[in-house]
């Protein structure tokens, strides 16, 4: 055992168990959770990293992940190589290289775990939006998606841009449209101070074709504190996107808040194409939510759909069908929704769902749905 102990990195080990006792007390002191973790020690930590890898243009999550797949195989070789070569020392090796692994896995743990896997179990969003979360009618829900059809509409008369088909394009790079969706968050974070901090901006990946077969638009990295963006998807998502990912770097974990504050993010902006790629977010979940109330309330919505929207949709529609149902998404969508269940989101994937009675409490507020 001392043996064992004359090895440095055998004290990374302990990093495993101290993120399960910080994760136990984040479940059940919801006070350690949001007044020490959340507004503290996350608040400051993810400013200064995402202050650092702000500077630069592009992920370096994404640059560390190639080189890793790079590196991994060399040190695989270079190891079976040693064990060949020099038998005599071939248990003691072996037992190094265990030990580097564990230490490895130990050390991912806890970062992951100190740099944003403890807001899982901070307050919900509702609680510092003061919004009236409750059962709503049927009605209030046609209501709702009504009022995002007619804002759609609205917005997609005022887009720039569009392709041969008629369908949505960006009119600029995703670099200066990161820049707008900055902005808009600092906005919102005038009403929201909760969400107020110096962070950078969203980032494109550049290999987002190859994160397209994952039917993954965009991913939060706690350890690079970047909001990276797959920017191989329909333009007019892609907006809506940024914002969602800026939500999870400002510590809101949830996947349903997110969206929410994508659409409220976006509706601050001053930017047409931010506005509508938001309230096209919010009208896809609430006619979704719709559709499994009442399926001829639904059509009767579809109906209202103008020519802009109902060609943005059908693209979209289209484009996906490609990817959907292949081995990669499948295993991809499996993984994503046991990672949601194994971080406080017991409904996983269709956590994204209850999205919808946050935009009811909101226009319940704004009188735009009524009781």
């Amino acid at each position: 055992m001392k043996k064992m102990f004359q090895y440095k990195r055998i004290y990374l080990l302990a990093l495993a168990p101290i993120s399960l006792i910080l994760i136990i007390l984040a479940r059940k002191s919801s006070y350690f959770a949001e007044q020490i973790y959340a507004r503290h020690i996350y608040k400051w930590l993810s400013q200064i990293i995402s202050t650092i890898t702000g500077l630069f243009p592009f992920s370096l999550a994404e640059i560390l992940l190639l080189l890793s797949l790079v590196l991994f195989p060399i040190l695989l070789i270079r190891f079976i190589g040693k064990l060949i070569k020099n038998r005599e020392h071939r248990r003691r090796r072996i037992f190094l290289g265990s030990l580097n692994i564990l230490c490895l896995f130990s050390l991912t743990i806890f970062l992951f775990t100190i740099l944003g896997g403890l807001n899982y179990y901070r307050h919900p969003f509702s609680q510092y939006s003061g919004l009236d979360i409750r059962e709503s009618s049927v009605e209030e829900l046609f209501m709702l998606t009504e009022s995002l059809t007619l804002q759609a509409n609205q917005l997609r008369e005022q887009i720039p841009k569009t392709d041969d088909e008629g369908v949505f394009q960006l009119s600029m790079s995703t670099y200066k449209l990161a820049e707008i969706a900055k902005d808009a968050f600092n906005k919102l974070a005038e009403d929201y101070p909760i969400l107020k901090g110096k962070y950078g901006r969203p980032k494109p990946i550049l290999l987002s074709s190859l994160l397209t077969r994952t039917e993954i638009t965009g991913i939060f990295i706690p350890f690079t504190m970047e909001a990276n963006v797959n920017v191989h998807v329909s333009d007019y998502s892609i907006p809506a996107t940024m914002l969602h990912e800026m939500a999870h770097l400002r510590g809101v974990m949830r996947e349903d808040e997110a969206n929410f504050i994508s659409y409220i993010a976006g509706m601050k902006s001053d930017n047409v194409e931010m506005q509508y790629s938001s309230t096209m977010l919010a009208l896809i979940s609430s006619s979704n939510a719709l559709y499994d109330q009442d399926v001829d309330l639904y059509f009767k919505i579809r109906d209202l759909y103008g020519d802009g929207v109902r060609k943005d949709i059908k693209a979209n529609s289209e484009f996906w069908a490609k990817y959907d149902d292949t081995v990669i998404s499948t295993i991809s969508n499996k993984i994503n929704d046991t990672y949601l269940k194994a971080n406080a989101q017991a409904d996983g994937v269709k956590s994204y769902g209850r999205m919808v009675d946050l935009l009811l409490a909101l226009y319940r507020e704004e009188n735009l749905v009524t009781e």
